[in-house]
């Protein structure tokens, strides 16, 4: 398998104004954070681990074999991306709109990463459906761990990373409820 490219971010990655009024100013900027921390920044296309064409941070969308992409084209992807990737999660789970923003976030980078589709049938948005939340943010970190097969270090790393974050959004919002 080949090394990914990556390289280091030139500077701050800011959620833009349509993930900011799908999401809140926190949970926006939250959630760019993660998915920029865990799919690194490689401003050019590459294979990933499996061989699909990707570039950025972590976009497989439009990607041009060859091609180098600027830093402003990388933002705009990376929030371009997180936005068609958290429409279909707050319909799939209504009620996380409801839910503090570290939970939000890390649900939308679990999304981002294994694509909607997979994310919206998961045991985790079965158990958010049912009310289990806490239930849901510790499944994150027990599932999508390997790719094709493979077991994949990062991958566990992000998910657990997902599911503490998400727990502890659960914690914080109980705690203020308990003031």
């Amino acid at each position: 398998m080949a090394k990914i490219p990556y390289r280091k971010v030139p500077g701050k990655v800011v959620a833009c104004a349509a993930l900011v009024a799908l999401l809140g100013i926190g949970a926006a900027q939250i959630v760019i954070d993660e998915v920029a921390q865990y799919e690194g920044y490689v401003p050019e296309a590459y294979k990933d681990p499996v061989g699909i064409w990707t570039k950025c941070f972590g976009d497989v969308r439009d990607v041009t074999p060859g091609a180098k992409y600027s830093f402003d084209e990388c933002v705009r992807s990376l929030n371009s991306q997180v936005v068609a990737h958290a429409k279909p999660i707050l319909k799939c789970v209504p009620a996380l709109a409801g839910k503090p923003d570290k939970v939000k976030a890390a649900m939308v980078s679990m999304a981002y990463n294994i694509g909607t589709n997979a994310f919206c049938t998961s045991s985790v948005a079965r158990y958010a459906n049912g009310g289990e939340w806490e239930r849901a943010c510790r499944r994150m970190a027990e599932i999508y761990t390997t790719a094709k097969g493979q077991p994949m270090p990062g991958l566990k790393v992000r998910r657990k990373g997902e599911s503490d974050l998400c727990l502890e959004g659960l914690h914080e919002s109980a705690l203020e409820g308990a003031q």
